[in-house]
């Protein structure tokens, strides 16, 4: 297994590492090793004979995220993103040791698959139509929604139209993230958003009181706040509809075929691999594999 950080990712912040070496919140249950198929066979020319053939995938995820996508302190990366790229790639006939993990922020996800950097993105990445015309998704394969995390003494936001009631409250997201393009619509003044390259730089910030606010997916904020030592809470309830799918070249509607008949394959590896990464976080519920949309 060998890893890779994108050129325009910023450096890892002392949350992250901090984070990973406070552990989840519930029993420290170890992902299930993942099923690794015996010399599959594919039509030849197609990405999945490709990768098989060379023997190693490289994945686009998230080093910052609690529960998703995490660097521990042994230099791993941990997560539920984690455990699907896993499960997809053991479909190629791809040991976990064989996977090359590609630190992907959101603001180049698209980037990373125009350049060929990456096989295929997994990295909490909401499936949109301005995202489609760049590239291609397989998925859904979890549906996550919007919502606010603050400082556990701040009783002035309770959700996002606070900050219309008060125009000198700031809330942090991340730079190129549908969360960071929801917000603006609750905003008085553009002068209230703070952008980062990843969310443990907003937790950062709100830990230091730079910003009153985080936004982004109520899931990954659950991460936050539970190892957050009672420092962070979420306010309001969720007011968007995130549905994560998988980032893949543009077109390759073979490749997100293959994906969603090895996800519908192993759903009972799907629901170990939640239960034992986002699932250990308090408050999230364990999901059913969603309906996948057409590969297109």
């Amino acid at each position: 297994m060998s890893f890779r950080r994108g050129a325009l990712a910023a450096t890892m912040t002392a949350t992250a590492l901090v984070l990973a070496a406070c552990g989840g919140s519930g029993d420290d249950t170890a992902a299930p090793e993942p099923e690794v198929a015996e010399a599959p066979e594919f039509e030849a020319g197609t990405t999945m004979a490709e990768l098989a053939e060379a023997g190693t995938i490289r994945v686009g995820t998230k080093f910052d995220q609690p529960g998703f996508g995490l660097e521990n302190l042994e230099g791993e990366v941990e997560g539920f993103d984690v455990e699907i790229a896993k499960i997809i790639a053991g479909g190629l006939g791809i040991a976990p040791e064989d996977i090359e993990w590609v630190q992907t922020p959101s603001a180049v996800r698209e980037e990373v698959l125009e350049g060929d950097e990456v096989d295929m993105v997994v990295a909490t990445y909401t499936i949109n139509d301005t995202r489609k015309e760049r590239i291609s998704f397989a998925g859904p394969y979890y549906t996550a929604g919007q919502q606010i995390m603050v400082a556990a003494d701040n009783d002035e936001i309770t959700g996002p139209e606070s900050f219309t009631d008060n125009p000198d409250a700031t809330v942090c997201s991340v730079t190129g993230s549908t969360p960071a393009e929801q917000i603006t619509e609750y905003l008085a003044s553009p002068d209230q958003l703070v952008l980062f390259d990843e969310y443990s730089q907003c937790a950062d910030s709100l830990s230091n009181g730079q910003v009153d606010a985080v936004t982004t997916d109520n899931v990954i904020l659950l991460g936050f706040v539970s190892e957050s030592d009672g420092e962070f809470k979420l306010v309001g309830e969720q007011f968007t509809e995130e549905p994560y799918g998988i980032g893949i070249p543009k077109g390759d509607v073979a490749f997100c075929e293959f994906i969603h008949e090895t996800l519908r394959e192993n759903e009972d590896a799907y629901t170990e691999a939640w239960e034992a990464t986002a699932g250990q976080v308090e408050g999230t519920e364990t999901p059913e594999l969603p309906e996948f949309d057409e590969c297109a």
